[in-house]
C-alpha cells in the first residue's frame, strides 16, 4: 500500500525553501521528517485481546453454572451431564473466541488507536524519532550540526533533536518556540506552515550559535521526508 501524502508539491517546495533559507545563515543542517504513524502497535492489540480472553475466563470460572445453563438453554441440550473435560473445553472455546473477536475488532483503526495509552504513543513516537535522527542526522555532518524536526501525525507528537555540537551549546528548552510554531500550524490544519515556522525558529537559533562559514556546504537534503 502506498504511503499517505501529507504535503502537496507546492507545500514541499515551501518547506524546502524555508530550510534552505535557514541554512544560508548558519552551519546547521535541518532535516524534516513527517510520518503518518510511528508504530503499528500490534503488541498492544494482542495484549488487549489477551486481557479480554482472560477476563472472559475469570467471569466463566465465577459464574460457571450460569454459563452452563445458558449453553444448555441455547442448544436445547438440557439433559447433558457436564464433565470436567467438557467444562474446560467450553472455557477454552470461549476464551479463544473472545481473543479472536477482540483482534478482529481492532482492525477498525479508531478503536485500535483509542485503546493505545497516550504515554505509549508518545514513547513509541519519541523512539522512532530517535531512530530517524540516528539514521538521518546524527554524525552526518562535518561539524555535527544536524538537527531533526520530526512529526508523527497519528500520535499527535513532535520532536526536535539536535546533534552533539548543537546540544552542547543549546539546551532543549530553547526549542520551545520552534515547537510552539510547529504545533500551532498542525492544530490549525496547516502542516506546511507549522513546519516552516519551526524551521525559521530553529534557523534563528542556529544562526546565533553557529554562523555560516564561507566554505560551508549543504550536507543534508532540504526536502521534507515523508515516511
Amino acid at each position: 500500500m502506498s504511503k499517505p501524502v501529507h504535503l502537496s508539491v507546492a507545500e514541499h517546495e515551501r518547506v524546502s525553501a524555508a530550510v534552505a533559507q535557514a541554512e544560508s545563515h548558519s552551519a546547521g543542517e535541518i532535516v524534516t521528517i513527517v510520518t503518518e504513524r510511528s508504530d503499528g502497535y500490534a503488541d498492544i492489540a494482542l495484549a488487549w485481546a489477551g486481557f479480554v480472553a482472560l477476563t472472559a475466563l475469570t467471569v466463566f470460572s465465577v459464574f460457571t453454572d450460569f454459563y452452563l445453563d445458558l449453553y444448555d438453554l441455547v442448544l436445547g441440550d438440557w439433559g447433558r451431564e457436564w464433565t470436567h473435560q467438557g467444562i474446560a473445553t467450553l472455557a477454552a472455546t470461549i476464551a479463544i473466541l473472545k481473543f479472536i473477536a477482540m483482534v478482529l475488532l481492532q482492525f477498525w483503526a479508531p478503536l485500535k488507536w483509542f485503546l493505545v495509552p497516550r504515554f505509549i504513543k508518545a514513547g513509541r513516537a519519541r523512539a522512532r524519532a530517535i531512530t530517524c535522527f540516528k539514521v538521518g542526522a546524527e554524525r552526518r555532518t562535518h561539524g555535527r550540526t544536524g538537527i531533526l524536526i520530526y512529526v508523527s501525525l497519528r500520535e499527535q507528537h513532535a520532536e526536535i533533536l539536535a546533534d552533539a555540537a548543537i546540544a552542547s551549546k543549546v539546551s532543549p528548552e530553547v526549542w520551545g518556540e520552534a515547537m510552539a510554531a510547529l504545533l500551532s500550524g498542525i492544530r490549525a490544519g496547516d502542516l506546511a506552515s507549522g513546519l516552516v515556522g519551526a524551521v525559521e525558529k530553529v534557523g534563528a537559533v542556529l544562526a546565533q550559535h553557529f554562523p555560516r562559514a564561507a566554505d560551508d556546504q549543504n550536507e543534508l537534503p532540504d526536502r521534507v521526508i515523508e515516511v
